[in-house]
């Protein structure tokens, strides 16, 4: 694969959020003239990024995508050739299959010749998030954010289910990738952190979930990860690890500082799915795993 043209300190001027600081390069530096680095980007809606404007106005209106999601701040970073079938809602199973109508399977993006390929996946398979944030979030508004009821009523449901159906699928989906792509080098993201360690004041008004609750969504969280990782680790793709990266950027941090919206008074249109900021920390994030930077 040709090394990248650029380094991800342009993700900073890209986003406008941030200068790293690096030097000044030479003042006439020769040309590059190697081809542009051939990057699909595959994946749910923390790839697609959905709910940050703007929108990209290369992609279906249902995916809700933007042109400020981690893989084209990444592609700006590298002088990639984007790909982008990102799309919010997606299973694994859209990998293979249409999403929409009119939308074709994310794999059909991907070629022989393609030589970086990233993805989040796994999160809408059994509609674990969706699921598990409505049942936390219900039980959290009855009993008036005490206890522990969403735990109490569901115990390892979320857990034994991905385990049985969303980590083999995961494990698959890697390796149609290589079969399809075998140059490439892959790379799955965990999702960023949603929910901090255990409760903290003032964040029920944002995400209404009990106290018990909110070390155990963190948990289930962190299983899913924890089967992108496994998987990845079995079938020689880079797991990129957002763990220590997000924490203290959950959803009950200020604005500015969280890099998850939360389910009320955020700022995204989409609640519970990362903003600008987020979606710059997974890019940088996914470069320096790659050793790209």
């Amino acid at each position: 694969m040709p090394r990248p043209r650029r380094t991800v300190a342009a993700l900073a001027a890209v986003t406008g959020i941030a200068a790293l600081g690096l030097g000044a390069g030479p003042a006439a530096a020769a040309p590059d003239t190697r081809d542009p680095l051939r990057y699909v980007a595959l994946g749910d809606s923390y790839s697609a990024g959905s709910g940050v404007l703007p929108l990209d106005p290369g992609a279906p209106l249902l995916c809700a995508r933007t042109s400020l999601n981690y893989p084209h701040l990444l592609a700006a970073s590298l002088g990639a050739r984007l790909t982008d079938v990102t799309c919010g809602g997606a299973q694994t199973k859209h990998f293979t299959s249409s999403q929409y109508p009119g939308v074709a399977p994310q794999f059909d993006a991907l070629k022989s010749d393609t030589e970086l390929v990233t993805l989040t996946i796994g999160g809408n398979d059994n509609s674990t998030f969706i699921n598990a944030i409505l049942a936390c979030g219900s039980a959290g508004i009855l009993s008036g954010g005490k206890g522990s009821p969403c735990k109490d009523a569901n115990g390892d449901k979320f857990k034994d289910q991905i385990d049985a159906t969303t980590y083999p699928a995961i494990k698959n989906s890697l390796n149609q990738i290589k079969a399809k792509s075998p140059k490439a080098r892959v790379a799955i993201l965990g999702y960023p952190w949603i929910t901090p360690a255990k409760a903290v004041p003032g964040c029920f008004a944002k995400m209404p979930i009990a106290e018990g609750d909110v070390p155990y969504l963190r948990d289930l969280q962190a299983h899913l990860n924890g089967a992108a990782q496994r998987a990845a680790g079995e079938t020689g793709t880079t797991f990129v690890d957002m763990a220590a990266a997000s924490d203290a950027h959950d959803a009950c941090r200020p604005a500015g500082q969280r890099w998850i919206e939360p389910v009320l008074f955020g700022t995204n249109f989409v609640p519970v799915h990362p903003n600008a900021l987020g979606e710059a920390g997974m890019a940088e994030r996914t470069a320096a795993a790659l050793k790209l930077s």
